[in-house]
């Protein structure tokens, strides 16, 4: 089901990506991040250490959860719920709720109707609701995967191209290495225990709290 996943992994999808930085636009202020070589080290270590220890774990064990006829919804709300509680500022909870919420709104009008129960649900995350789509959808948990990576990792590129500034083809560089390290974050992720699943970016913490506060600023986290 190819063009499905392209479609919930399109940057065209309504779900408001766009106006997150993740933490990004406060490192470029204080200049963590300058050129394109510190947004590679930045980008590419928050898609390690969040994204393939956090959101994939988490995201293999929604699509499970979906799979199952029994109890699918009430054991995705505590998967969800936990994953949202992992987020470690208000910015960062807020944005995948709001994500999450604005992508069940797609799923319901493509005919997935048990994503309506999750348009107002206060434990609704994007994760959760990219599982349902891939489920109903009938997509791999592989592809559903690279899917969530790519599609924050194309965010992340294109918030660096605005903010440090980054030409175009900086950014496609950027882009072309992290598709490089996709496959194996995805299999790796998937395959983490559940005992070992949670992320590990201080600097992330710190960026996105700070950024809260931030006078100026082009995006809302």
């Amino acid at each position: 089901m190819l063009p499905r996943l392209l479609q919930l992994a399109s940057p065209s999808l309504p779900v408001g990506a766009y106006a997150h930085s993740e933490g990004l636009e406060y490192a470029v202020q204080v200049g963590w991040i300058c050129d394109e070589a510190s947004a590679e080290r930045w980008i590419s270590g928050l898609l390690h250490a969040t994204i393939g220890r956090l959101d994939i774990p988490m995201f293999g064990r929604l699509l499970n959860a979906w799979h199952t006829e029994a109890d699918a919804c009430e054991e995705a709300t505590t998967l969800s719920a936990w994953l949202l509680a992992n987020r470690e500022t208000l910015e960062l909870r807020t944005a995948d709720h709001g994500m999450g919420c604005a992508l069940a709104r797609v799923l319901e009008s493509l005919g997935v109707h048990e994503a309506a129960a999750w348009r107002h649900s206060p434990a609704t995350t994007y994760a959760a609701m990219l599982a349902l789509g891939c489920a109903r959808f009938h997509i791999s948990p592989q592809d559903g995967a690279t899917a969530l990576a790519w599609s924050w990792a194309e965010n992340q590129v294109t918030a660096a191209i605005k903010l440090v500034p980054l030409g175009q083809s900086a950014g496609q560089r950027l882009l072309f290495k992290l598709g490089d390290d996709l496959p194996s974050i995805c299999a790796e992720g998937l395959a983490r225990d559940p005992e070992t699943i949670g992320g590990a970016a201080y600097g992330l913490a710190i960026a996105s709290s700070r950024h809260e506060t931030q006078h100026t600023r082009l995006f809302r986290s």
